[in-house]
């Protein structure tokens, strides 16, 4: 049955509603159906924005392990590419590193999560899944129940209610699983205080490597996407509009901090997206609250810094999907009553190294400290001194670099 064979009614039910069909709420919902799990899918967005919006594109070993166990990784051996090196430009010169060859000797898969989507979309839908689009979630009611319902806004603007046995908070920050989640719930917010410029540029790469430049006038990232396609990010003064810089401005810039003068100039083109991204990070605690259970953005949010994010999202999808299934298949709820802890574990792993990233790429100031800024550049400097000269260090790298 696909969306539009989805019968419009006011009320529907299904043993489990999905919030969401980014890679977290897809790799469930695939997941769930495949068990044989009554399941849909609701999502905001329409079929074709979903598949279009860019986002992560670094796949981390574990989670091609994840996607070939359940046969969702077709699309990416077929057009994904392997990654292995970092490459640090700094005022000392530049180094790389093969993470690759180092820790456990893993790559990278690099494939935009767009195509990604695209992939775990048209397999759940060829399998028969629900999914609703252009109706957006309002609030989950009675969690604490064992018949929670969520509201909806249908796309003809009518309201409508689901019930379920469970629903997953895949929906991200600001998603209706958050809003809906209890007063005793647990929130810890940290804001490193840095906003990056995102863009996304029909430029081939410029470098065989993920480009990490380290500047007086801030950071500069390069990330291959494509053959014809480039993310770049630009450390930004926060507050400043994304369309601020023309073109020309903003590549100048990025050639500056690359160190294009030395390096070789950057290959342009016209941008395709620009986005701000303010490197917050956050985590709820639990994630499970009765019938309600939230994974992915709507459970922790990490700063792009260390390509975490997806590849959190998809191990939890699958730890859900297991508990979920043993929970509505054989009464056993110990996977259920495990879910939090085990995830959060990885979590808080994901969050340590992503800070560290972050305080690797930025020297940012202590607000209450007017020396504070050159105390912090001391400290980024010998960070990228010790991963420049010690193997040990450059081995501790690749291994939480590319684990998750």
């Amino acid at each position: 049955m696909t969306e539009s064979q989805t019968p419009r009614a006011l009320c529907a039910s299904a043993d489990v509603v999905v919030l969401g069909a980014g890679p977290t709420g897809l790799v469930l919902a695939n997941l769930l159906l495949a068990a044989g799990i009554d399941c849909v899918v609701l999502e905001r967005a329409s079929r074709s924005r979903l598949r279009t919006r860019a986002r992560a594109g670094f796949l981390a070993p574990n989670t091609v392990r994840i996607l070939d166990r359940h046969g969702l990784s077709d699309g990416l051996h077929r057009h994904g590419s392997r990654h292995g090196t970092c490459e640090f430009r700094t005022p000392e010169g530049r180094f790389r590193i093969d993470y690759g060859a180092l820790g456990p000797g893993e790559q990278h898969h690099v494939y935009p999560q767009q195509n990604l989507v695209t992939d775990l979309l048209e397999h759940y839908l060829d399998r028969g899944g629900r999914i609703r689009f252009d109706t957006e979630a309002l609030t989950v009611l009675d969690a604490d129940g064992s018949r929670p319902t969520v509201t909806t806004r249908e796309p003809d603007g009518r309201p409508a209610r689901w019930t379920a046995r469970y629903v997953a908070g895949c929906d991200g920050r600001y998603g209706a699983a958050r809003r809906s989640l209890p007063a005793d719930a647990v929130r810890h917010h940290h804001d490193h205080g840095v906003t990056w410029l995102g863009l996304l540029a029909q430029a081939p790469p410029s470098l065989d490597a993920v480009g990490y430049a380290v500047h007086d006038r801030g950071f500069a990232g390069h990330m291959a996407r494509t053959a014809d396609v480039t993310r770049y990010y630009l450390q930004w003064r926060r507050g400043v509009a994304a369309d601020a810089w023309p073109e020309q401005r903003i590549w100048d810039e990025l050639d500056l901090r690359m160190g294009a003068a030395e390096h070789g100039p950057l290959r342009r083109g016209a941008f395709l997206e620009r986005g701000l991204f303010d490197l917050t990070c956050d985590v709820v605690e639990p994630l499970r609250h009765g019938s309600l259970l939230l994974a992915g953005d709507a459970a922790s949010l990490l700063p792009p810094a260390a390509a975490k994010g997806a590849n959190l999202a998809v191990l939890e999808a699958e730890i859900l999907a297991g508990a979920l299934t043993d929970a509505l298949t054989r009464g056993d709820t110990a996977g259920l009553d495990g879910y939090s802890d085990r995830c959060l574990t990885h979590i808080w792993r994901a969050q340590e190294f992503t800070g560290w990233m972050t305080r690797l790429l930025h020297a940012t100031p202590e607000p209450a400290d007017g020396a504070g800024s050159f105390f912090h550049a001391g400290l980024q400097r010998s960070r990228i001194a010790s991963l420049r000269t010690s193997r040990i260090q450059q081995e501790w790298f690749a291994e939480h670099y590319l684990v998750v």
